[in-house]
């Protein structure tokens, strides 16, 4: 129809019958195509899960596999029951049922990645691998790529840092509800030798400038040095940010509230603005799925002395969310925003940022246009949904604080919450 004239009618063709092409708004896609381009997997992570993790097992080699959408039921702190949407491992029992959020996927940079992904429940899915670089077809954006039954992703990571995953399908549902998780690509020997389940670990970083952080290792990463440009750390954190309004939980149940309605010819007159919608206003707030349990307006802490365990952290043990670590370790926080609305993190001590949205600060090919710095105690650093900071802490004196996180409203920048996240340094 055209602007000028709208008796003017463009005709289109019906994409009814064309379910197989793979894109658009199947509903639900029963296509399991073939990955393009397929290449043998050499991630060496599943193995290592399967050899470390007594429920864990391995279906399809060097491949991660996935399950969604799980419909899971979580008590808040005040006893309400809220629904999740979440992520299943089917090779780890103990959380092949889903996990919020879903459980982390490590990888070592340079493998090819495959993963198996399957919709368990209508309606249609992806996975889209956030911040990662794939061919279109692997990259999981709904009616961008293709919604799939069944679908095996095939990428290869090219820099190490903190990325995540998700549904990009019914994005604005299904992120909300509770579809993501972590996804980190570490050094290519990081699943070798004696700390491959634990610590300490290395991650990307350029640290020229920064000399109280040990083992750094310069160099050209042409070479073939794995630790080329990264820094060790003993301790990790994991901090993802999240706020939940129960209203849609309550009203927008079904997992296609927000889909458009198919009227006489689907893809021609489709109607996108029926069904629910609801002005977002969120009254839980979390940190990696711990609660901060109080009511809007509150400033309270969450549970001190979480670690999250090696079955959602690709096999990996020790994993933290408070901070818990000894004088002069170096420790590395890495941060999400998964909230809907604006959050602000202040330190009881001095940070440096090494990394932003997956990309470590100052390392080529990226060195002539950022470069990491130092954020001085108690100045806040502002993130907003699916932005993304690594950290790196190291005192050489005791610390018994906590770390602060605003939550304020995206309309009018309203304070929400104020949660606490523990820092014991001794």
């Amino acid at each position: 129809m055209s602007a000028t004239k709208p008796e003017h009618v463009i005709p289109r063709r019906s994409i009814a019958g064309m379910e197989g092409m793979w894109v658009k708004m199947w509903d639900p896609p029963t296509a399991r195509p073939a990955t393009p381009e397929y290449i043998v997997p050499t991630n060496p992570v599943p193995a290592f899960i399967s050899a470390h993790v007594p429920t864990a097992s391995v279906s399809i080699p060097n491949t991660v596999r996935r399950t969604l959408l799980h419909m899971t039921v979580l008590t808040m702190w005040d006893g309400k029951r809220v629904l999740f949407y979440t992520f299943g491992d089917r090779d780890i029992i103990s959380v092949s049922q889903g996990t919020y959020p879903a459980p982390t996927i490590r990888v070592p940079r340079g493998v090819i990645f495959h993963g198996w992904t399957e919709g368990d429940e209508p309606p249609p899915h992806t996975i889209h691998w956030h911040g990662i670089e794939p061919s279109p077809m692997n990259d999981g954006v709904g009616h961008c790529s293709m919604e799939l039954g069944e679908y095996t992703y095939q990428w290869q990571p090219n820099f190490i840092g903190t990325y995540f995953y998700h549904c990009h399908r019914n994005t604005v549902q299904h992120f909300e509800f509770g579809l993501f998780g972590m996804l980190l690509i570490e050094p290519p020997d990081a699943y070798e030798g004696p700390t491959a389940g634990g610590y300490p670990r290395r991650t990307a970083a350029n640290l020229e400038g920064f000399t109280q952080f040990p083992g750094f290792v310069g160099g050209d990463l042409a070479d073939n040095d794995p630790h080329a440009m990264t820094v060790p750390y003993d301790v990790e954190a994991l901090w993802v940010l999240d706020d939940v309004d129960s209203v849609w939980r309550e009203r927008a149940a079904n997992a296609k509230s927000f889909y458009p309605a198919h009227n006489a010819q689907p893809g021609v007159d489709d109607t996108f603005h029926h069904g629910f919608f609801h002005d977002y206003n969120p009254d839980y707030f979390f940190v990696s799925g711990v609660p901060f349990p109080g009511p809007v307006g509150s400033v309270v802490p969450c549970a001190p002395d979480v670690v999250i365990p090696p079955e959602q952290n690709s096999g990996v043990t020790g994993m933290q969310v408070s901070v818990n670590a000894g004088v002069d370790k170096t420790v590395l926080v890495r941060v999400l925003c998964a909230a809907y609305v604006g959050v602000r993190v202040t330190f009881p001590v001095d940070v440096v940022i090494i990394a932003f949205d997956g990309r470590a600060l100052g390392v080529p090919p990226f060195a002539r246009y950022n470069h990491p710095f130092t954020l001085n105690a108690g100045t806040p650093i502002e993130l907003s949904t699916a932005r993304r900071f690594d950290a790196l802490i190291r005192s050489s004196r005791p610390v018994d604080s906590f770390a602060t996180v605003e939550f304020r409203h995206h309309r009018g920048d309203t304070f929400l919450l104020k949660g606490m996240i523990p820092i014991t340094i001794k």
